[in-house]
């Protein structure tokens, strides 16, 4: 159905006409529209906050985003937010530019964590914990301020995978990023529809709609970075063993308690033989 409709959100206006984009454009809003009816994001009348950092998945997923809105498949209020961090350098113009001639509403919020994060982390240390949650701190407020019922972000398949092996390797647990969860103070829901989304994809979109990407000088400069790591172990699979990333990312999909070791998950005291069921229950 996307298809069939000449309109289009502006977002989308000089999209290529090329058979691989129109391919690409469709898989990533039809696994974006998947994720949001199957993890239960809509709310008929709610206010989402989308974040934008100005990188690649973010312009993603806000494109997506207004064309599900601009198609009548998502009725909810969109606002835009970048949270300008102070980086040194940081092209504050260029987003609130691009937004106000995509006819976008959005907020712009000036917040000084980086100058925070550079004085509480030794050298040599990563910020990306620190910066999170500083980050996700302001992201909330203005979530309120604004009305919104969900902070809405821009993690994609492979973000969600690595994390997950983040955890399992330095963590001890099976743990990742969730599409839906709601945060510890529980009055807003916090929401990734590109989930189902590849990195790579993300990428071709992005640059094939030529929209001007900023780079994340503050965490992805530093080097030895354990998501790094881990991404240099997942792209070896993926090149020895081509689909490997989807084959895991579907195995977080697929759990089965009684075949993990949590007795949380699954009650292993109370796990018995049919033949003793049998001799309690005769009739």
């Amino acid at each position: 159905m996307l298809d069939d409709l000449d309109d289009i959100h502006p977002l989308f206006h000089g999209a290529p006409s090329t058979t691989e984009f129109k391919k690409l454009r469709k898989r990533i809003v039809r696994q974006v529209s998947e994720a949001i009816d199957q993890y239960g994001m809509i709310q008929p009348g709610a206010r989402w906050l989308v974040c934008l950092s100005g990188g690649k998945d973010s312009y993603t997923l806000l494109a997506v985003l207004y064309e599900l809105k601009w198609r009548g498949l998502l009725p909810v209020d969109l606002l835009a937010c970048n949270l300008d961090q102070g980086q040194p350098g940081f092209p504050a113009t260029i987003l609130p530019e691009f937004l106000e001639k995509m006819g976008v509403p959005h907020r712009i919020e000036y917040q000084d964590t980086y100058s925070i994060v550079v004085d509480k982390i030794p050298q040599g240390r990563t910020y990306c914990s620190l910066c999170s949650r500083l980050r996700r701190g302001h992201l909330y407020r203005i979530a309120r301020e604004e009305g919104c019922s969900a902070v809405v972000l821009g993690h994609h398949r492979d973000d969600i995978l690595e994390t997950f092996f983040m955890n399992l390797f330095h963590g001890g647990r099976l743990e990742t990023m969730p599409p839906k969860l709601v945060n510890e103070e529980g009055d807003l829901f916090l929401y990734r529809p590109l989930a189902l989304v590849a990195e790579v994809d993300c990428e071709k979109f992005a640059r094939a709609m030529q929209y001007p990407i900023i780079p994340c000088d503050l965490c992805g400069s530093q080097d030895g970075l354990q998501r790094q790591q881990v991404k240099r172990i997942l792209d070896d699979w993926e090149t020895s063993s081509p689909g490997r990333r989807q084959v895991i990312f579907r195995s977080l999909m697929n759990a089965r308690p009684s075949h993990l070791l949590d007795p949380r998950l699954f009650d292993f005291q109370e796990l018995e033989l049919k033949s003793k069921e049998i001799e309690k229950n005769p009739n």
